[in-house]
Formats: C-alpha cells, sequence, structure tokens
C-alpha cells in the first residue's frame, strides 16, 4: 500500500478510531450474524427482505471496518507542539478565535483532514482556511482565498493545549 496517503491526526483521535474499530469488529459483527442467523429462519432466502437486508448491513459494517483499519494503517500522528517553536502560533490542535471584515467573532479547531466538521468548527489544517492560520499569531492578519475572492480575518487568540 502507497505510504503517500498519510492521515493526521490527534493521538486521541487515533485511539477513537482503534475503539471503534474493536466494537465493529466484535460487538456489531456479532449482532449483524445474528441478524442473518434470524433471517435465515424465515425460510426462502430469494423472497426474504430480512435476509436481504441483513446481509446489506454485513457488508456496510465490512466497508467501514475496512476504511477505519486504512486510516490506522496510515495514520500519523500529530504532536501539537512539534517543530512548534512558537507556542503561540496556530497548528494542529490550536483553538484559535478570529475576526471577519464585519467585526464577527468565530471560534475554531484546527484539526487533521479526517476530524474536520465545519459544522462544528473543527477545521482541516489542509484546508485553504486551516493552511492560511497555521503558524500565524494572535494579532496577525491572514487572507484566505474562498471562491467568492480574498478573506481577510484577524486572529484574536490562539489557544495551544
Amino acid at each position: 500500500m502507497s505510504t503517500d496517503n498519510r492521515y493526521k491526526m490527534s493521538q486521541e483521535r487515533y485511539d477513537a478510531l482503534n475503539e471503534e474499530l474493536h466494537y465493529l469488529e466484535t460487538d456489531r459483527a456479532k449482532e449483524v450474524a445474528e441478524q442473518i442467523k434470524e433471517a435465515r429462519s424465515f425460510g426462502d432466502l430469494s423472497e426474504n427482505s430480512e435476509y436481504d437486508e441483513a446481509k446489506s448491513e454485513q457488508g456496510k459494517l465490512y466497508s467501514k471496518i475496512a476504511e477505519i483499519k486504512n486510516l490506522i494503517e496510515n495514520a500519523e500522528i500529530v504532536d501539537k507542539n512539534e517543530g512548534n517553536t512558537n507556542k503561540g502560533a496556530v497548528t494542529l490542535g490550536s483553538v484559535v478565535k478570529v475576526k471577519d471584515a464585519d467585526g464577527d467573532v468565530e471560534e475554531y479547531t484546527v484539526v487533521g483532514s479526517q476530524e474536520a466538521n465545519p459544522m462544528e468548527g473543527m477545521i482541516s489544517d489542509d484546508s485553504p482556511f486551516g493552511r492560511g492560520l497555521y503558524g500565524h499569531v494572535a494579532g496577525d492578519t491572514v487572507e484566505v482565498e474562498a471562491p467568492i475572492g480574498t478573506l481577510k480575518y484577524t486572529i484574536v487568540s490562539v489557544e495551544n493545549n
């Protein structure tokens, strides 16, 4: 397998993926196997919607397990402060408050691409916004290229826990 596709993530995310994988391979796999066994007991498999549904669920489970294994095998655990000589600079794991041109202040956490969820304020370090903030400190003004043009933000605060 190619190692070009590494997934940056925190140790917490890596541990959570391992826990999820363990659950899927043990408890969830047993549940799905039981669903298939029960559906088989209903008789003719050619017209058995419960069996079809259980087999479909098994396929989804195997797909999810393969996806998580790929993430774990290609994980690159990033120390929040690794290589960051300026402790107040934005890096992976930083909680950043920014002010836009309208004066609105928003808070974001910079995370690896596998953890990103912009609706919850979790932005990827690989996104244009995340790359624009990376390495800057409170008081800096950064420009971010967006589909609607260049946006300017002033970094209000940076928290590195």
